[in-house]
């Protein structure tokens, strides 16, 4: 299927059959892609990167409201977000391999950019909040470096929201849905008594009852609760000088997050020392491995509480033949969160949270070519620093030693009772480059495009635990013992390195709507530090070798082809790509007898390869049809000392040769579809509307092990909606999500302790609801 026959052959049809219908019915057609993933509005035809653009009409039609969403529609782009401090975006399998509750790590560097009206956001955790008032999201795969302020070696996710506008006008959405999901909306925007200076103010909230029933309290458990504003000012005193500044607040506070039993695997361990029997020596009776009862009975405390607020300062000048671009801003990202990291009614873990607190400074300073000459470039600088203090705290129950020690008299029942620990993180790391991207027409038909970076990064870390609590340990055994769970520990590290990274690509118009492309890239990501605490060495004791990993290397080439002819019904653009890694930075998990510890480690080599084919088809007037499927291979190419999975643990830690095993989270096929249609009511000034969007996923693995125990099995969901409309004035839509109740995992975690339980997050049930759109 890599051979260059069948893609070529596939790309052929498909050329002939969307010439053949542009040709035999010019209406309706397709419109002129415009797209700014290189820093200006171009046609996508000439724009040498495979990218996907969700229009503002897109989100709103199919009620998608955050990243979440975005990620069931784009086959490429993968989302996990147990809870939102651990979210992470991945595209074509490579980014970040955060897929459990406890595998975030401070330290640990984004590969996919999340940026919003130009602005790095550092924390993956801005992912999971609402999508506020955008006018348009571009989604770029591969690397980016060139034009992009921060270094992304897996790809971009671009947001651009809506700008001040000069004419008075105003909107509002309210929406009310099952489980008590109730979301507003509402933005204003007009002229603030001078043409010159523009404003728009935007609000949003929103908050649902859990999905998930709680046995021991009899509420619920996995509820909703978002809000978020945004202000911009546009000042234009000149025709050659514009000012833009905006100020955004967020916050996303819930009871919130747990998970549900999903099935149980043998390990090799001692049968006394598996699930089964733990649980009976306990006299706890499991809840039903049935992730669709979605039932939990968790003992302990849980909530999720963050926020996260920003200004940001954008000048945009006209300088002779030149355009400058000035991005200044500032951000803050608070967290807190409780959690039952044990899953279970069982007093084992009674108390997990890492309060934490993140601020960011950048500045970005770029300068562009101006007009239509052959030779078109940009160049820019980026500065950018970010401080990270963490609190994390940690406490084992009453139950603990049984479970993750043994039963006594070996080991004294009370020995982790209380047992806990207390520690004080602080990360710092600054970045600075230059970076810049020429483009040259050398024909009619040939644009070559050059891009170099240059990026030099510094980072700092410090950790400090403290344990206390729990039994009396008198002998040498039980105080080895309890360090087994849980060690002081105090270490400090710091990383520095510069790195050089380019890109050479290509376009030739085939024809007028028809282009291909070509492309190779060399990125970097800087080396990074061990933020959650190290592994031990085989006398117990931390691995100071591990603080720091080694710097990532990305090579990747793609090529594709671009049919979009000017009056057509059909658009399809198809590319193959493949990405190597070397040194991959991962967390991974340490999986002793007691805790399951996450830290960064470098994965020798990763590859990812694969098709992708966009599609969109105007058959009739009101009716677009539109899809996205991805072919995606992405596997450890080398990694020989990884951790275990499930079935190969037994009672001490080991390592295991995970070398040819996939990537946690990649399905190997994945794929969306939408059916539009909207139709005018004779004589109304009314249209009516209705929408269908498909999307699936084959199964995929659930962390990295690839234990057949954590597979996440594929599903397809189902959307549907329908409703009336007075185009620019109302609208009223009825809706439902997941039609056909589809059970299907978010994220799936082994619990601590390796017992052989393995719970997961379950994705959203089937729920319908109403939405009424006004505009004015």
């Amino acid at each position: 299927m890599w051979e260059r026959g069948p893609v070529g052959g596939l790309a052929f049809a498909l050329i002939l059959a969307g010439t053949a219908v542009a040709d035999a019915a010019p209406e309706p057609s397709v419109e002129p892609l415009i797209v700014t993933a290189r820093l200006r509005a171009e046609n996508d035809l000439a724009a040498p990167v495979s990218l996907t653009v969700v229009t503002r009409e897109t989100l709103r039609a199919s009620g998608t409201d955050g990243v979440a969403g975005l990620a069931v529609r784009i086959p490429a782009l993968g989302y996990s977000s147990p809870n939102p401090r651990n979210t992470a975006l991945t595209i074509r399998g490579l980014g970040s391999s955060v897929a459990a509750v406890s595998q975030a790590n401070d330290g640990l560097e984004l590969g996919v950019g999340f940026y919003v009206d130009g602005v790095y956001r550092a924390r993956p955790a801005a992912a999971a909040f609402d999508l506020s008032d955008l006018e348009r999201i571009e989604v770029l795969r591969g690397p980016q470096g060139t034009l992009f302020g921060k270094n992304t070696t897996a790809g971009v996710v671009s947001l651009t929201t809506r700008a001040p506008s000069g004419v008075l006008g105003a909107d509002a959405e309210l929406t009310l849905g099952g489980f008590g999901y109730r979301r507003a909306r509402a933005s204003l925007s007009g002229p603030l008594g001078d043409e010159r200076i523009t404003a728009r103010l935007s609000l949003g909230g929103a908050d649902r009852d859990g999905m998930l029933r709680s046995i021991k309290s009899g509420g619920r458990s996995n509820s909703l609760g978002a809000f978020n504003v945004l202000a911009r000012l546009r000042i234009a005193p000149s025709d050659t000088l514009v000012i833009d500044l905006s100020a955004d607040a967020a916050s996303l506070k819930s009871e919130c997050c747990t998970q549900v039993p999903v099935r149980v695997g043998p390990t090799l361990k001692p049968a006394d020392r598996q699930f089964p029997a733990l649980a009976a020596a306990a006299g706890y009776v499991p809840l039903p491995l049935d992730p669709k009862a979605r039932t939990t009975d968790i003992d302990a405390p849980l909530a999720s509480d963050t926020t996260e607020g920003g200004v940001l300062a954008r000048i945009e000048a006209r300088a002779g033949a030149f355009d400058l671009t000035s991005l200044t801003a500032w951000r803050r990202w608070d967290w807190d969160a409780a959690n039952d990291r044990d899953y279970t009614g069982l007093s084992i873990q009674t108390v997990q949270h890492i309060p934490s607190r993140q601020t960011q400074a950048s500045q970005e300073v770029r300068l562009a070519t101006r007009g239509e000459g052959p030779l078109q470039a940009v160049a820019g600088v980026f500065v950018f620093t970010q401080v990270i203090i963490g609190q994390p705290k940690s406490v084992y129950g009453s139950v603990a030693t049984a479970w993750l020690l043994g039963p006594a008299p070996t080991y004294p029942t009370d020995l982790l009772d209380g047992y806990g620990t207390d520690g004080r993180t602080r990360f710092r790391s600054t970045s600075a480059a230059v970076f810049g991207e020429a483009n040259w027409a050398a024909s009619d038909r040939l644009s070559l495009t050059a891009g170099l970076r240059f990026t030099r990064e510094d980072k700092t870390g410090r950790f400090d635990s403290t344990v206390s609590g729990g039994g009396p340990a008198p002998t040498a055994f039980l105080q080895s013992a309890k360090l087994s769970i849980l060690r002081p520990q105090s270490y400090s590290a710091k990383v520095g390195d510069g790195a050089v990274s380019g890109r050479l690509a290509g376009v030739y118009r085939l024809t007028p709507g028809l282009s291909a492309y070509a492309s190779l890239a060399r990125a970097e990501k800087s080396g990074g530090i061990n933020m959650s605490g190290l592994p031990t060495d085989t006398q117990g004791q931390p691995a100071l070798t591990t603080a720091v990993i080694r710097p990532e290397r990305v090579t990747a080439w793609e090529a594709g082809l671009k049919l979009r002819p000017e009056g057509g019904r059909v658009a399809v653009s198809l590319d193959v790509f493949e990405t190597r890694v070397r040194d991959y930075q991962a967390n991974v998990v340490d999986a002793g007898p007691g805790a399951l510890r996450g830290y960064l480690a470098n994965i020798e080599a990763v590859r990812s390869r694969g098709v992708e084919v966009e599609a969109e088809v105007r058959p009739a007037e009101g009716l677009v049809l539109t899809g996205q499927a991805a072919l995606t291979d992405a596997r450890y190419r080398s990694y020989a000392n990884g951790p275990c999975p499930l079935e190969r643990i037994g009672s001490g830690t080991a390592a295991c040769d995970l070398s040819g095993r996939r990537l946690p989270g990649v399905p190997k096929w994945a794929w969306s579809a939408t059916v539009d249609y909207a139709r005018p009511l004779a004589g109304a000034g009314l249209e009516a509307f209705a929408r269908a969007d498909v999307s699936g996923r084959s199964d995929s693995a659930g962390e990295a092990t690839g234990s057949a125990y954590t597979v996440i099995d594929g599903y397809a969901l189902v959307n549907l909606s329908a409703g009336i409309r007075r185009p620019g004035a109302w609208e009223v839509t009825a809706w439902v999500r997941n039609a056909f109740d589809a059970a299907w995992l978010t994220a799936v975690t082994v619990q601590a302790g390796n017992s052989g339980l393995v719970l997961g997050a379950p994705g959203d049930p089937r729920l319908a609801g109403l939405t009424l759109r006004l505009a004015y």
